[in-house]
């Protein structure tokens, strides 16, 4: 691993190592003042002469363009996500943001780099595809480029998108928990807000205000938790924490502090129990934004649990990680479950795509337990870095290729809903008539969901699933090599998460087929024989999607180990 180097804000190298949130940040800083600009003057008190203000007044033409702040936010973000791959060319150097008493703020490394690019391309894609969806009569209307919300409601919305940006890399960034916690809620803030940002609907003003106050209370408890752990360490600090903690035996109020702090990021990640305001979220808001939650905004939820329970929550007494291991098993299979066959009876396309985050929830969860039981349980030996290093490359990889297909499946989504559709099953009857290249790539985003070869579900799934196999067969790999009896009892029970994740893949591919069914053997409502809306953005968008769905099933090699470099990059005693 390469050596640390340390930076202190403003300091050398902290341009380099911050390159993408600077660039956020200046790009924010253009869709606040750039709309805005308009032939206004400015008179000086006590006299009449009147000189150029440029703020108010008549915008010019070039300002009052819809679209601009719309390519404003693309080209900020993508530029973000450019530098964010650039970085890996060389290899991620890693750099240390600290105070000036030394204190590690962010930490810029492999890990962080990776869930940046997931964080940055799910918005570029969201940012882009929403260009010509932004009617003004809020979703339903006919789409005319005469129909766009004026560059100001524009450019709300996209300072949002970019706000939300920067909360999530802050989250990837972070090595204190307070600091991770204001990331969090910086990216939250701006989601709820998109949720309910057609606020002339009922239904995206009953969606935001849900996951507004779901998320609240759910944001206070983890607060809440965040204040006994202070109290209680005396320091939010990743390091300190774990060290503490590890110290600490089995006392009762870091074992409480700890589970209030999962309630934040269970509800980020739409766990069972903390999943019930993610279905109508996801059907009241526009389906770009749906996509982001999804996608972009898991994987923040995602990169919280792995800091909390991987690095400060990994006891080493065996009889207390234990305990952890048989709940967070058990929540994983409730999650997937539940997520599976609740979207089984859905009839509405974003809220199954909604149980379908769910059911992905307790995928990862599962992945988390199997790192944790190599590192807690005695009865597993061999190799505690390989493993683990297996499972967490897994669960990145997941998280990168979910963008692809998840969010393209939304984008597809989203053109429907430009004539009132997307929010019905019926609505994609007969797609394959009306456009046969929406109807392929839904489909393809669907198999792909379901985990059908060669495509990239397919791959994401499989590694996963080996990667939990590997670890409950634990250092029995000789014994089998050798040709040694054993029997499923001699298996670690971790391995039963594994058959679960393969059950409940099987139970979705009902509902992921009927989109097929429907879209190529259905007819078309009454009023919508004709094609969908134009736009080429979000097909480009689309076929941005569908072309990463079908290029990572085939050549996932490359991605592959990029992702097993951010999950040695991990902070984590591997060993």
């Amino acid at each position: 691993m390469s050596s640390l180097n340390t930076v202190e804000p403003f300091g050398e190298g902290f341009i380099t190592a911050l390159c993408p949130e600077l660039i956020l940040f200046v790009g924010l800083i253009l869709l606040i003042i750039v709309p805005n600009l308009g032939a206004g003057r400015f008179r000086i008190p006590g006299t009449q002469t009147r000189v150029p203000w440029f703020f108010g007044g008549n915008r010019f033409k070039l300002t009052s363009d819809p679209r601009l702040p719309s390519w404003i936010a693309v080209l900020t973000i993508g530029s973000a996500f450019l530098m964010s791959i650039l970085s890996f060319q060389d290899g991620v150097e890693r750099t240390a943001i600290v105070s000036e008493g030394g204190t590690e703020i962010l930490m810029v490394n492999a890990f962080s780099r990776v869930f940046e690019l997931v964080f940055f391309g799910a918005l570029t894609l969201a940012a882009f595809a929403s260009m010509n969806r932004m009617d003004v009569k809020g979703i339903g209307a006919k789409l005319s480029s005469d129909d766009l919300y004026n560059n100001r409601r524009q450019g709300d919305f996209y300072i949002l998108m970019v706000t939300c940006a920067l909360g999530m890399s802050i989250v990837a960034l972070a090595q204190d928990l307070f600091v991770l916690f204001i990331g969090l809620e910086l990216a939250s803030f701006s989601t709820y807000v998109l949720v309910t940002f057609f606020k002339e609907t009922k239904a995206g003003t009953e969606a935001g205000m849900k996951y507004f106050i779901v998320g609240s209370v759910a944001s206070g408890v983890g607060l809440y938790g965040l204040s006994m752990l202070y109290l209680w360490a005396g320091s939010l600090q990743l390091d300190v924490l774990a060290t503490t903690f590890a110290s600490s035996g089995s006392e009762a109020l870091p074992m409480i502090a700890i589970g209030f702090v999962l309630v934040g990021f269970g509800f980020k990640v739409s766990a069972a129990p903390f999943h019930f305001a993610a279905p109508d979220a996801y059907s009241g808001a526009s389906s770009p934004v749906a996509g982001v939650l999804a996608t972009a905004s898991k994987a923040m939820g995602i990169v919280g649990l792995l800091r909390v329970l991987l690095i400060i929550a990994a006891p080493e007494s065996s009889e207390d990680g234990t305990v952890w291991l048989v709940l967070l098993g058990l929540l994983s299979v409730v999650t997937m479950t539940w997520g599976n066959l609740a979207a089984l009876g859905s009839t509405n396309p974003k809220r199954m795509l909604a149980y379908s985050s769910v059911a992905h929830a307790g995928y990862m969860l599962a992945a988390i337990t199997a790192i944790g039981a190599w590192n807690w349980d005695e009865n597993l030996s061999g190799d505690p870095g390989e493993a683990a290093v297996v499972v967490l490359a897994a669960v990145i990889f997941h998280l990168i290729v979910l963008v692809a297909f998840k969010l393209g499946a939304f984008l597809v989504l989203s053109v429907l809903e430009s004539e009132g559709g997307g929010s019905r099953l019926s609505s994609l009857g007969g797609l394959a008539k009306r456009e046969p290249f929406l109807a392929v790539s839904m489909f393809i985003f669907m198999i792909s969901l379901a985990g059908v070869p060669p495509l990239a579900g397919f791959v994401s799934k499989l590694l996963v699933i080996m990667g939990i196999v590997n670890v409950a067969l634990g250092d029995m790999g000789d014994a089998i090599a050798s040709g040694s009896e054993f029997g499923l009892s001699d298996v670690h029970w971790v391995w039963w998460l594994a058959f679960a994740m393969i059950i409940n893949s099987a139970i979705s591919v009902y509902y992921y087929l009927r989109i097929g069914v429907v879209m190529f053997f259905e007819e078309a409502e009454s009023g919508s024989e004709g094609p969908p809306p134009k736009g080429w953005q979000v097909r480009f968008a689309i076929l941005a999607c569908l072309l990463a769905t079908l290029f990572i099933g085939v050549a996932s090699d490359k991605l592959i180990e990029i992702c097993t470099v951010a999950a040695e990059s991990f902070n984590y005693n591997w060993s």
